[in-house]
């Protein structure tokens, strides 16, 4: 979808208003004029636009007072003031009034290009997220699933569709992409809606705690079953199950779950009492099942039971159009939760964070916008405030040092694993997830690493 980008541009001095119009109007944009403050203001009432480009010396109302009262008006529209040399201390008071931004006459026109370029992009890409979401229903406005991106619209045009029905769904993607979201999304627009929505992480439970969670368990099945439990494909009746990092169940288990997605009932642990169940399920893997199966580590008739409709969340590294637009909303929700006054990010941060390759995904990006957040002194998040060790953008977060040419595999392995809790602070979890993996995963390694040496 095209959306024509309209300015305004607010200047009392008609041959530079008028060089300045046929001059955006060549770049390709709408543009609209006004010869004072009152009516940028009249002309903001009766219509919405994409950037104001104003002079601050106007004979009736000046900028700074237009800004003002534009921005209570709509504070979504940037503001770019325009000042002489002469004013510049002006200009920078209007940044803190809530202008995007100042550029001093006479204009330079590559730096008046690239201005505009970054103040109209936010307000093109709410437009376009608010257009998409209409196309999608409002019911999912809800869901904050947010990208305008082609991968993300095809993908929750495809959910939108699968929500309705009664398919067993898997969700495929890397960690933090959002696929537990994804699952949410459908359940909650589907007709088992008023149902719960019970969800359990497969790879965080040993192969007998995950049999009890899922299946239940008579008093006195095992040692501790101190009282009958139920478990949560019982929890979930009438409504969804969500059934994450799948793949990480051991064969047994997995014909366990493969006899009640064929025969729709289950055995609970200790006893001999057959129960039907009535529940949708959704799984979703970090893993390409696939591959897993041509491993011998996933069951083939499993997988074809799981696979009726398939979802894959794409990589952000694979939408990086949806970049600015996550920032901004991560950011909204962290200055409200921390109660600060940040109003964005400056050109130099947005740049940094679009070169990054993300390998933490979604996820890692909503971690570091809410460490920037808690640690920054100013309006306007900076570059330097971004985790340092966002740096070429092809590690998972930290600056690896050189591998040397005679390490095996197993050392790089190693080596990488540690450097990773190094770069977290010894945080375990933060590691995992920076490095693609499951906690429990990362756990067994360490296990290992501190037998071998």
């Amino acid at each position: 979808m095209k959306i024509n980008q309209s300015i305004i541009i607010v200047d009392d001095d008609f041959a530079h208003r008028t060089m300045l119009k046929k001059l955006l109007g060549g770049w390709g944009y709408e543009i609209f004029e006004a010869d004072d403050g009152s009516v940028a203001i009249e002309k903001v009432q009766k219509r919405s636009f994409d950037l104001i480009l104003m002079d601050i010396r106007m004979l009736n109302v000046s900028g700074i007072e237009a800004l003002e009262k534009i921005k209570i008006i709509n504070p979504a529209i940037p503001v770019i003031i325009m000042t002489a040399y002469a004013s510049v201390d002006t200009a920078v008071a209007a940044l803190k009034k809530g202008a995007y931004d100042y550029l001093t006459k006479p204009l330079d026109f590559d730096e008046l290009k690239i201005a505009i370029s970054h103040a109209t992009e936010h307000s093109r890409l709410k437009k376009e997220n608010e257009y998409l979401r209409e196309r999608l229903d409002e019911k999912f406005d809800t869901q904050r699933m947010i990208g305008h991106s082609p991968l993300m619209v095809n993908l929750l045009e495809t959910v939108a569709q699968v929500a309705a029905t009664e398919a067993t769904v898997l969700i495929t993607g890397e960690s933090g992409t959002g696929k537990e979201m994804i699952a949410n999304i459908i359940h909650y627009n589907s007709s088992r809606k008023a149902a719960p929505f019970v969800k359990i992480n497969c790879a965080a439970l040993t192969e007998s705690l995950l049999e009890s969670e899922l299946f239940g368990h008579e008093r006195g099945a095992f040692t501790g079953a101190d009282r009958k439990r139920e478990g949560k494909f019982r929890q979930a009746a009438g409504g969804s199950i969500f059934l994450d990092e799948v793949s990480e169940m051991s064969p047994a288990m997995q014909v366990k779950l493969l006899r009640v997605l064929q025969e729709r009932e289950l055995t609970p642990v200790g006893s001999a009492e057959v129960i039907a169940v009535n529940v949708r399920v959704i799984a979703a893997s970090n893993k390409d099942l696939r591959k897993e199966m041509e491993q011998k580590r996933f069951r083939d008739d499993l997988f074809y039971r799981l696979n009726v409709v398939t979802l894959n969340v794409p990589p952000l590294r694979d939408r990086k159009e949806d970049i600015p637009l996550l920032a901004q909303h991560f950011l909204e929700m962290f200055t409200a939760k921390n109660k600060k006054s940040i109003k964005g990010f400056t050109p130099q941060s947005l740049e940094k964070l679009m070169q990054y390759k993300w390998p933490g995904n979604v996820r890692e990006l909503m971690n570091a916008v809410e460490r920037a957040v808690v640690l920054s002194r100013f309006e306007y998040i900076d570059a330097d405030e971004l985790i340092p060790l966002m740096t070429d953008g092809s590690t998972a977060g930290s600056e690896r040092s050189d591998f040397p040419n005679n390490m095996s595999l197993d050392e790089v392995e190693k080596r990488s694993i540690l450097e990773a809790i190094n770069a977290c602070g010894g945080n375990k979890s933060e590691a995992a997830r920076r490095l693609g993996i499951t906690r429990k995963t990362l756990r067994k390694k360490l296990d290992k690493y501190e037998k071998t040496g």
